[in-house]
């Protein structure tokens, strides 16, 4: 399965970044594997619509689930659209957070956990 981290930074030890849409980086990490890719989210930079573009960027990856910090109305209807499950992880670094989804330890969110346009 491949899941996506919003990140600060491009690697395992990079600090989980708090914003969806307009994180640095996603890393995109083969949960069977280990395997992974630091992607540049350049969908962060528009003025409006950043959530949407991530997603975009994230299905084109063929992620299936995305571990995040916060994700907005707009970002969570449109991950939902595309069939990507959110879940909320509270931990210092990407690799903690795919640790803790692997072991299952991390909530899966049926609703945004964060205002819109909250990464401004």
């Amino acid at each position: 399965m491949k899941v996506a981290v919003s990140s600060q930074g491009d690697t395992l030890a990079s600090v989980v970044d708090k914003r969806f849409g307009r994180c640095g980086y996603f890393i995109v990490v083969d949960t069977e594997t280990g395997e992974f890719e630091a992607v540049p989210n350049a969908a962060g930079d528009p003025a409006h619509g950043a959530g949407v573009g991530a997603v975009r960027l994230l299905a084109s990856l063929g992620v299936s689930a995305v571990l995040v910090g916060n994700v907005g109305p707009n970002a969570f209807e449109a991950l939902q659209r595309a069939g990507i499950a959110a879940y909320l992880v509270d931990c210092e670094t990407v690799g903690d957070a795919v640790d803790r989804f692997k072991a299952g330890l991390v909530k899966r969110l049926d609703a945004a956990s964060g205002p819109s346009h909250g990464g401004w």
